[in-house]
């Protein structure tokens, strides 16, 4: 009599979960993920300061002009395509919390192959499209000459990318956010080191111009993908490719299916999001002093409140992470408890760079060249706004990562449509219409619609329909 073949097992893990996430102090697993995507995104951030520097000095104008537009319209893109590993996450991290090391392994591959398949479809879509996308935002000819091939070269090659950003989230939701740091660090010196040759061009190598940063950009995302592949295929890592052999390699489509469901709402989210900050910006140009107000609010807002999100995007990680880990390991509670220690984190440094805001406004804005006394009249006013609005946006952005991690989705997607667009460009509208738009009526309705956003984000958080939500896949054939 034969015996019955038994599926093979998915091999022994190299490195484990960090189950201190699950079972030590609250505040220490928050912090350990935490810090680290901080630190990454302060670093990415930096990353695009100096290639506009670069582009700026060696170009000129036009071509800061060209990143601008193009960044602008290839990142909208990227942020609803790359939805799908907000899903990835909120199943990587319960699954971890439950320490299912096939279950994570199977839904990053399955998202890899989503990654590649959004990426293949992505390069001659983005060829064809380039030109009419340029033409939607406007573009001048001479801008639209250099923009065009930097945003072709960007779409074309988008895997690399599209790894970056579902590695990013995949280790960070196991527990481990120290290697997206270090693949940071690394992406943006090879991006600075790409720029430097390729821009302004060195020995043999002529200088590509506006072309030669989306190549730089292209080049350093492609080698961390690679880098990247290698570790995953190796297993080395907390997350990787090694799964049961009855799992097979091909599209598990119930697992593609669960990460669209959580993912899309996050990807109609980002794209309500940033067409909101467009009609703001329409807003802020339709005031008398139209150029000095859009300096103001692109040094103020778009620039140093970045250094509040920045760490405010992490600590929503984090948040995320630990919220999902908890809930996949039974312990709803220290979800609760997780999500309000990284909102008093939040705080903490939001309330030390508001001070800032406060108290040397004229030292931060002259660190960008402003003399104008419109612009530095504009701009610490907006700051004066912003020192408060900072301390909304951080709890709010936690809370949205609690919310997220543990899989409610949809709900952030409703509080943005509500705090991020009806509520300020509603107040814009009316004070428009009414006894006229002036700048402070623009800054309070940003304000408006972060403390907006708090009060949403916190109140659904607290009613905890959050616990009853079922993440599963099938198993393995």
């Amino acid at each position: 009599m034969s015996t019955p073949s038994v599926p093979a097992a998915a091999p022994v893990p190299k490195r484990a979960f960090d189950r201190s996430i699950v079972e030590g102090p609250i505040a220490k697993a928050v912090w350990v993920i935490a810090w680290p995507t901080m630190l990454q995104n302060m670093i990415g951030g930096l990353q695009g300061v100096v290639d506009h520097v670069m582009v700026g000095h060696f170009v000129g104008y036009t071509g800061n002009a060209a990143i601008g537009v193009s960044w602008q319209i290839f990142l909208v893109l990227m942020v609803f395509m790359s939805s799908v590993f907000i899903g990835m996450a909120v199943l990587v991290a319960r699954f971890a919390g439950q320490g299912d090391h096939e279950k994570v392994n199977r839904t990053v591959y399955q998202s890899f192959l989503v990654a590649a398949g959004m990426a293949a479809a992505l390069a001659p879509l983005g060829y064809v499209l380039a030109p009419s996308l340029l033409s939607l935002v406007h573009a001048a000819p001479d801008v639209r000459a250099q923009a065009l091939p930097f945003l072709r070269i960007m779409f074309g090659f988008s895997i690399g990318m599209m790894m970056f950003f579902m590695l990013g989230g995949a280790l960070r939701s196991a527990g481990d956010a120290k290697t997206p740091l270090r693949l940071g660090v690394a992406l943006t010196l090879m991006n600075i080191a790409f720029n430097i040759v390729l821009i302004r061009g060195l020995g043999p190598i002529p200088a590509f111009g506006t072309r030669g940063a989306a190549m730089g950009s292209s080049l350093a995302a492609g080698l961390i993908g690679v880098y990247a592949l290698y570790h995953l295929i190796k297993g080395d890592w907390v997350i990787g490719f090694r799964h049961s052999e009855a799992a097979g390699w091909g599209p598990d489509w119930d697992i593609i299916r669960q990460l669209f469901r959580f993912g899309l709402p996050s990807g109609i989210q980002g794209i309500a999001m940033n067409v909101g900050g467009v009609i703001m910006l329409r807003f802020v140009g339709s005031l008398a002093q139209s150029g000095q107000a859009q300096a103001a609010f692109a040094i103020s807002y778009t620039e140093l409140f970045s250094f509040i999100t920045w760490t405010s995007v992490g600590l929503m990680g984090a948040a995320a992470a630990v919220a999902g880990q908890n809930l996949g390991a039974g312990q709803p509670d220290r979800s609760v408890k997780g999500v309000a220690v990284a909102a008093r984190l939040g705080l903490l440094v939001a309330a030390v760079i508001g001070t800032l805001f406060l108290t040397i406004p004229h030292v931060l804005l002259g660190a960008f060249g402003q003399t104008d006394p419109a612009v530095l009249r504009l701009g610490t006013q907006l700051l004066g706004y912003l020192a408060v609005s900072g301390l909304f946006i951080t709890v709010a952005l936690s809370y949205t990562g609690g919310l997220q991690g543990t899989g409610d989705t949809k709900s952030p997607l409703y509080i943005t449509l509500v705090s991020q667009i009806l509520v300020p460009i509603g107040i814009c509208t009316v004070l428009q219409a009414t006894r006229g738009l002036q700048p402070a009526g623009i800054w309070s309705a940003i304000v408006v619609g972060h403390v907006t956003r708090c009060t949403l984000s916190y109140l659904v958080f607290q009613r905890q329909k959050w616990r009853t939500i079922q993440v599963e896949i099938a198993p393995a054939a």
